[in-house]
């Protein structure tokens, strides 16, 4: 991880990073189609979620963040792409399953990146749920494994 890269943690009911977030989010969307959410929907359930944030300071940007419900529902985890493959994401998920017993989502069914994503971190297709998207897109629900946790899974991975 860069030096320059923080952890923080913003609790429910605070929208700082909020515009940072939707900016990231809607970058994504429009290069890869995913993520796409109406701005008031965005920034309500932001600010009523835990939001798992890793900020890069040197460069004044945000890295990624995950926006948990208080049931470990994720709402929302992006990564910017330029620091995809560093193992934020994984990270995120890690900070998230430490703070929550369950950790659950929806990924589209098309959206293979994110599928793999998950599978790699021991989740598991809960269901299908057909038309679960306003656009008409289906979507997984899945839930992490009970299996080795994440955070042991992790700490191995980033000790090689």
């Amino acid at each position: 991880m860069s030096v320059h890269v923080q952890r923080e943690v913003i609790r429910s009911g605070d929208n700082e990073f909020v515009e940072h977030a939707w900016q990231l989010k809607e970058r994504i969307r429009l290069d890869e189609g995913v993520l796409r959410q109406r701005r008031n929907f965005f920034t309500s359930a932001y600010t009523r979620s835990t939001v798992y944030l890793y900020i890069d300071r040197g460069e004044d940007k945000l890295v990624g963040f995950a926006a948990v419900r208080r049931d470990g529902y994720i709402l929302f985890l992006a990564v910017d792409p330029v620091y995809r493959g560093q193992g934020f994401g994984k990270r995120l998920i890690a900070n998230v399953a430490e703070d929550y017993s369950t950790v659950t989502c929806h990924a589209r069914t098309t959206n293979e990146r994110a599928l793999n994503f998950y599978d790699s971190l021991g989740f598991e297709i809960k269901r299908r749920i057909d038309n679960y998207y306003e656009d008409g897109g289906d979507a997984y629900y899945l839930q992490l494994g009970e299996q080795e946790s994440i955070r042991e899974r992790l700490a191995k991975r980033l000790r090689r």
